[in-house]
């Protein structure tokens, strides 16, 4: 297999139907061509399940190599794992006490459970600032309504994480807080002006670099930075804003292309394309499991027509492949890990009461 094709499947971190891989995805994995997976409620079952399943998904890789897999396991009402994984409220509810250290635990416990699974990329935390009462997508999920709530509250979460040994990513730069449509189904627009910008969506942002390994990017036109094009592929907002002046140097993955806010006006393999191009390292496609190859395909076409689209590329691929991969699931570790649930969910129940 050429470079360009590895490099290609290396930067994909895919969503598949119920309980396995489509045929085309388990190939890319066999050749070692594909990133990752990302599990949702379809996919899970009873916690030996999800271990299984893990364990399935790995045996696709070559040896000596693993993928990642990745959940979004926020709290509250984005939470793909049920009981008996540490069970929290919406973040807005738990940030309400004020307490970093209480957070930190929280996730690094969630950390623990997650690991043990098999699954070492939780799609945590919301570092938009909830600014927005009509916000239909963020607004209970968001840690604060302030950049300064966010930081000291937000932050916390990704510690915790990192103290599981699970790869925390801060999402949606450079701020999904104060808008009023969801961009799973529409296209959102923001036209504040860049000092606004500076003061309340950023700042979080601009905290993550060297603490919070990786960001997700928001399918939203920003008009000041870039109009009319989103963030995730905008060459201004992500290389130009997030590398350059906030000198973020870790790992940038783009939202679910398949959302329609960047699938209904430019397609899969057009924004896979011009996400990789805009500074994305790596790329979700979460819902239509053909899509996989139909961004793969995209990206060898174009990388084998333009030498700097495959350089950049080969760099976007060596950004994912130094991600830490989680261990296969572990049964021991996974019953230590749960055994620490019940007390931490007590204490977080009498603060809801006090």
């Amino acid at each position: 297999m050429s470079e360009i094709r590895r490099n290609a499947g290396r930067v994909l971190i895919v969503g598949f139907p119920e309980r396995a891989l489509t045929p085309g995805q388990a190939a890319l994995a066999a050749r070692g061509a594909l990133g990752g997976v990302i599990v949702f409620k379809r996919n899970l079952g009873a916690l030996p399940e999800v271990a299984d399943l893990v364990s399935s998904v790995r045996g696709h890789w070559p040896a000596g190599d693993a993928p990642l897999v990745a959940v979004d396991q926020e709290g509250g009402k984005v939470a793909r794992l049920g009981a008996p994984v540490l069970r929290l409220p919406p973040m807005r509810a738990l940030a309400a006490h004020d307490d970093p250290d209480l957070l930190r635990r929280a996730a690094r416990t969630l950390g623990g459970q997650l690991r043990a699974l098999g699954i070492g990329v939780d799609f945590a935390p919301v570092l938009d600032v909830d600014t927005n009462p009509d916000n239909p997508i963020i607004a209970e999920r968001a840690f604060g309504r302030t950049a300064d709530e966010v930081i000291r509250l937000g932050l916390a979460f990704a510690d915790g994480l990192a103290d599981a040994g699970v790869v925390a990513c801060g999402k949606h730069f450079p701020g999904h807080g104060d808008t009023d449509l969801d961009s799973h189904l529409a296209l959102p627009r923001i036209a504040h002006d860049r000092a606004r910008l500076d003061a309340v969506e950023l700042p979080p942002f601009r905290a993550c670099r060297g603490r919070v390994p990786m960001i997700m990017t928001a399918h939203v036109v920003f008009e000041t930075l870039d109009p009319g094009v989103p963030a995730t592929l905008s060459r201004r907002v992500i290389t130009g804003l997030l590398r350059g002046a906030l000198g973020y140097d870790g790992v940038i993955v783009s939202d679910d292309l398949d959302m329609k806010a960047v699938a209904a006006h430019w397609g899969v393999a057009e924004s896979a394309v011009r996400a990789i191009d805009a500074g994305c390292d790596a790329l979700l496609v979460c819902v239509h499991a053909e899509n996989t190859e139909v961004a793969y395909e995209a990206l060898v076409r174009r990388a084998e027509a333009d030498s700097a689209f495959a350089t950049r590329l080969a760099e976007a691929a060596a950004r994912v492949d130094a991600l830490p991969r989680a261990p296969a699931p572990d049964a021991v570790a996974l019953e230590q890990a749960l055994a620490l649930g019940p007390a931490l969910e007590a204490e977080i129940a009498r603060f809801a009461v006090a």
